[in-house]
């Protein structure tokens, strides 16, 4: 995700309410949630086109949305990794 200095912020403020929402079992599934098989195969089949520069529009708007969901996760991931590392559980 290519953020500039001035969306950083905006994006944090927006997210940091609801990575606190995920608590518990939810963190633990959200810290070990992957594609299954057969959407990354998906994933990887439109990485590929990209890289040759062979993606339709309308592929090239469906692997914009997985890698933007990607991105997403891996923020709230990162924002549960480190709440875990600042309050350890007991």
């Amino acid at each position: 995700m290519n953020l500039t200095s001035t969306e950083r912020p905006f994006l944090d403020r927006l997210l940091e309410p609801l990575s606190r929402c995920i608590r518990g079992d939810g963190e633990r599934e959200l810290l070990n949630l992957r594609a299954d098989e057969a959407l990354q195969a998906r994933i990887d089949e439109l990485a590929d086109k990209c890289d040759e520069g062979t993606l339709t529009p309308d592929e090239r708007a469906e692997y914009e949305t997985y890698v933007r969901f990607g991105n997403f996760v891996a923020i709230l991931q990162a924002k549960a990794r480190l709440r875990q590392k600042q309050s350890p559980a007991v």
